[in-house]
C-alpha cells in the first residue's frame, strides 16, 4: 500500500509535527510512505512562539520529506497536489488542527480525491480550542474533502457528527511519546534547576496559552502551604504578563518558579524527573500529549475532567481527575495527591498505562480502516 503523508514533520517544533514524526515510522515498517511537508508552516507574523523550529540538540528524524507546500501561496497548493499525484498512493493522510490550514490542506485533498486517491484525515482538533470568525466555514470546507476520519478521543465524535452526519470514522487514543532518554534521579535533578529537596514539586508543562488554564493552577496555589513549589515549564504563546501579576497579587513570587521558553529533548529529564506530580489544568481539551510525556518519565497527573483526558489516564490508578474547573477543588486533589501518598501507588501502574498507547497500534489501525473503506 501507498500512502502520501501530508503534515508537518521535523524540523518542525510541536505535538502535530511529533505526532506524524513517529506515526510516520511505524507506518513505513509495513507500507510504502513518502512525506509531504511545509516549505513554510506560518508567516512569521503570525505565529505567537518564539521559533517554528527545532533547536540543534532535539531529537533529529533521519527520514526524506518533501517541502513543498507554503500555507499562504496558493501557487504551491497545486504542485504539492501535482507531486502527490504523480506518486500514485492509494491513500492520501493528514491531520487537521486548526481552520487555518483548511484553505491550502482541504484544496490538495479535493484534487486527490479527484484523481481516484482516498483521503484519511485524523483530527486532533475537530472545533478549535480558540475559535475566531470564519472557523467553521473553513472546517466545513476542509471536511468535505475527506472521505474518512480519525479521532483521538471520544470529545470529538459529536462535533464530527453534527458537522458530517454519517461520516466514516474510528477512535483510537493518542499514543504517547516515547522519544526521550530516561528520567535522572529527583536529587540529581531538583539540584541542576537549583530547587530545594524538601519540597512537594508541581510541574505545568507546555506551551502556555488561554484555554490551557494556567490561572487556575496559579490560583490554586493560594490554597496552598509553603511546602508546595510550582514549576511553570514552557513557551509562552502570546504574553506572559497577565499571569505574572495574578502571581505578585497573591503574593505567590517565592513559591512558584517560571522557566518560560522553548525546552529541548535533551532537557526534558531533568523537568520532569525533579516534579512530584504533573497538573494540568485545561479549561477545554480533546487530547494532551503531555500526559504522554509526563508518564515517559514516572511521573502521574492531575488533570481537569475536559475533552479526552479520561482516555488517556486510568483514575486513582495513574491520575487524579479534578471535577470542576475550580481552583478550590484543584488544590484539594493536589493535597489529596501527597497525604495519600498516590505517587507511590500510581508509579506501578503507570508502565500499563503506556503500552495500551502505541504508534504501532495506531499504524495497523490506520491501514485496516483503509481497507475497509
Amino acid at each position: 500500500m501507498k500512502i502520501a503523508f501530508l503534515s508537518p514533520f521535523f524540523p518542525y517544533r510541536g505535538g502535530i509535527a511529533q505526532f506524524s514524526d513517529s506515526l510516520y515510522l511505524s507506518l513505513r515498517k509495513t507500507e510504502d510512505v513518502k512525506a509531504f511537508s511545509f516549505s513554510r508552516q506560518y508567516p512569521k507574523f503570525l505565529f505567537p512562539g518564539t521559533s517554528q523550529f527545532t533547536v540543534e540538540t532535539d531529537k533529529k528524524q533521519d527520514f526524506p520529506v518533501d517541502r513543498i507546500l507554503d500555507s499562504i501561496n496558493p501557487f504551491t497548493f497545486g504542485k504539492t497536489a501535482k507531486r502527490i499525484i504523480k506518486y500514485k498512493p492509494d491513500l492520501l493522510l493528514q491531520p487537521y488542527w486548526m481552520p487555518f490550514f483548511a484553505p491550502s490542506m482541504g484544496w490538495i485533498a479535493k484534487k486527490a480525491q479527484k484523481a481516484g486517491i482516498k483521503v484519511m484525515s485524523i483530527l486532533h482538533n475537530v472545533v478549535p480550542h480558540e475559535p475566531r470568525f470564519g472557523d467553521m466555514a473553513l472546517t466545513n470546507f476542509y471536511l468535505r474533502h475527506s472521505d474518512a476520519y480519525i479521532l483521538l478521543s471520544e470529545s470529538n465524535k459529536k462535533e464530527l457528527e453534527e458537522l458530517r452526519p454519517g461520516a466514516k470514522y474510528i477512535i483510537h487514543s493518542l499514543p504517547f511519546h516515547d522519544h526521550y532518554t530516561p528520567r535522572i534521579p529527583e536529587k540529581e535533578a531538583r539540584e541542576k534547576l537549583n530547587l530545594p529537596q524538601d519540597k512537594k514539586i508541581l510541574i505545568y508543562f507546555g506551551f502556555i496559552r488561554d484555554y490551557k488554564g494556567l490561572d487556575l493552577l496559579i490560583d490554586a496555589m493560594k490554597y496552598l502551604d509553603d511546602s508546595y513549589l510550582l514549576m511553570i515549564v514552557g513557551e509562552v504563546y502570546g504574553e506572559f504578563t497577565k499571569y505574572q501579576e495574578q502571581i505578585d497579587r497573591l503574593g505567590l513570587g517565592d513559591r512558584i518558579v517560571k522557566y518560560i521558553n522553548y525546552i529541548p529533548d535533551t532537557e526534558m529529564p531533568t523537568y520532569f524527573s525533579a516534579a512530584d506530580v504533573c497538573v494540568l489544568t485545561y479549561r477545554s481539551a480533546t487530547q494532551s500529549g503531555i500526559v504522554g510525556i509526563s508518564y515517559q518519565f514516572d511521573v502521574p497527573v492531575i488533570v481537569t475532567d475536559v475533552g479526552g483526558f479520561k482516555e488517556l489516564v486510568e483514575e486513582n490508578k495513574t491520575a487524579l481527575i479534578v471535577k470542576h474547573l475550580d481552583p478550590v477543588e484543584i488544590s484539594d486533589a493536589i493535597k489529596k495527591y501527597f497525604a495519600e501518598g498516590l505517587k507511590e501507588k500510581f508509579i506501578p501502574n503507570i508502565a500499563a498505562v503506556r503500552e495500551k498507547h502505541s504508534w504501532d497500534g495506531l499504524a495497523k489501525d490506520v491501514i485496516s480502516f483503509y481497507n475497509s473503506l
